[in-house]
């Protein structure tokens, strides 16, 4: 299950690319717009900037902007970095798990193929997808000028 935690990074990164005015995006303007913790959002900026998903500048017109364009940006990405592996059994989370029944279990390639659906669906899935249209409008506007 994916937790609140990541969800609301996926919702946190929609909230920037669909705000982009070209400066950062001050943290309480996001909480309110999302209706999200301030406090909360400390906790998963900091993991996004730590990431590399977005930056951050603190003191007057500081806050948060996206790193990359929506379309650089695969919802994946976003997942892995706040959950960890998007891994349905405790066998395929890591390589170095040890389990004593691998050769002979008769579940794992169903497992391997849920996975594999799993991060393929996610990987597929860009940002810039789940924006509203007026949102990429203004996003190629301010692209081309």
């Amino acid at each position: 299950m994916i937790s609140t935690k990541g969800r609301y990074a996926i919702r946190v990164m929609l909230d920037l690319a669909e705000n982009d005015d070209g400066g950062y995006a001050p943290l309480k303007d996001i909480a309110e717009r999302q209706e999200i913790s301030k406090k909360y959002l400390e906790i998963i900026m900091k993991d996004m900037v730590a990431g590399g998903l977005v930056v951050g500048a603190s003191g007057k017109g500081g806050g948060y902007r996206l790193c990359k364009k929506p379309r650089e940006y695969k919802i994946g990405e976003i997942i892995e970095l706040m959950e960890g592996p998007l891994a349905s059994v405790a066998c395929l989370a890591t390589k170095d798990f040890a389990c004593p029944r691998k050769k002979a279990c008769q579940t794992l390639p169903m497992w391997i193929e849920y996975d594999k659906m799993v991060h393929d669906f996610f990987y597929k899935k860009r940002l810039s997808d789940l924006m509203e249209p007026k949102a990429k409008a203004r996003t190629k506007t301010q692209k081309t000028t």
